[in-house]
């Protein structure tokens, strides 16, 4: 019976050290970082909330209420990337299909646009839509995530748009600036909607998950 708590203070005291090094800003990434560095699972909401309530521990809430309306969910502010990618693809759309190619200097827009819109937008929906919130390979901090993001996006661009050319190729449309731009607006609006889509679903899911673990932990 004794070692117990000998034990919990133990853990405890480790939590309070990895706040101090690692400042954490959340519950949420302070739970991550003790499961990563004491290796423990149940237990470490659990310990977390138990110093919280003593007042040892002040953090900020992990996660602001997500809209449980789809539409709502849109129009808040967690959907930009959405909103600024549709607005990309449609921009660079227009640009190409408006702009002459000796229209100097305004033809760099066009050259700027339709960089963003070969090698980044159609990769970036692509993983987005598979790994809504975050990248499979394990990081230790939101650059890293975004940084992997990026790398993947730009690898999976060079790999999407060859492969529409391709398809082009073999069918009565062929392979035109025309075709090659409607199309790749039309992938890249799908993806961008799956992937808000699955991002929200994601996101109601984790909340509703953290909602009943930190009832569970109060309830020990």
């Amino acid at each position: 019976m004794t070692k117990k708590p000998n034990k919990d203070s133990m853990i405890e005291q480790r939590i309070l050290e990895i706040v101090a090094k690692e400042n954490p800003e959340s519950v949420e990434q302070l739970v991550k970082l003790v499961k990563e560095r004491l290796l423990l699972k149940d237990e470490a909401l659990k310990h977390v909330l138990h110093l919280v309530n003593q007042g040892k521990i002040k953090l900020k809430e992990p996660l602001k209420p997500i809209p449980k309306s789809l539409i709502t969910y849109m129009l808040s502010s967690e959907a930009y990337w959405f909103w600024t990618t549709i607005i990309l693809v449609i921009a660079t759309t227009i640009v190409v299909f408006t702009v002459p190619e000796d229209a100097y200097p305004i033809v760099y827009l066009r050259y700027v646009l339709g960089l963003i819109f070969i090698l980044w937008l159609p990769g970036y929906t692509f993983i987005k839509a598979l790994f809504p919130t975050k990248v499979p390979i394990p990081t230790s901090s939101t650059e890293l995530d975004n940084i992997e993001r990026i790398a993947l996006s730009v690898g999976m661009s060079l790999a999407i748009v060859p492969m529409i050319g391709l398809l082009l190729y073999y069918t009565p449309f062929g392979i035109g600036l025309a075709p090659i731009t409607l199309s790749l607006l039309a992938l890249t609006i799908a993806l961008a909607t799956v992937a808000i889509i699955r991002e929200h679903r994601n996101k109601m899911k984790a909340e509703k998950s953290l909602s009943v673990r930190l009832q569970v932990s109060k309830m020990v």
